[in-house]
């Protein structure tokens, strides 16, 4: 997994490029909690994500609570396979999410 960000004023903009899985979840949820301060505006770029497991889906979790208080959280550029495991699970009741 690639993690790259772009921050523009109070909005950070994190794209994650390869597995969100149980070996690279833990990579992405200490990068949010490491970059988040000051930030109300976040959005989890997933154009070039290719597979997502549980415990990436608890990264998201842990991250929509961090956002909670802060400010928005949505995902963008999601795939068909992505978006069905967020469909699935109910994320896409909960977050915000734009497909590719």
């Amino acid at each position: 997994m690639e993690i790259k960000d772009f921050k523009e004023n109070e909005k950070l903009t994190i794209c994650v490029t390869g597995s969100l899985d149980s070996i690279t979840s833990s990579d992405l949820e200490e990068f949010i909690r490491d970059n988040i301060e000051g930030i109300n505006e976040l959005i989890l770029d997933f154009k070039e994500l290719d597979y997502v497991s549980s415990a990436g889906l608890r990264v998201l979790l842990v991250t929509l609570k961090l956002m909670k208080t802060k400010g928005s959280i949505k995902i963008i550029n999601v795939n068909e396979s992505v978006n069905e495991v967020l469909t699935m699970t109910g994320f896409s009741n909960i977050i915000k999410i734009e497909r590719a």
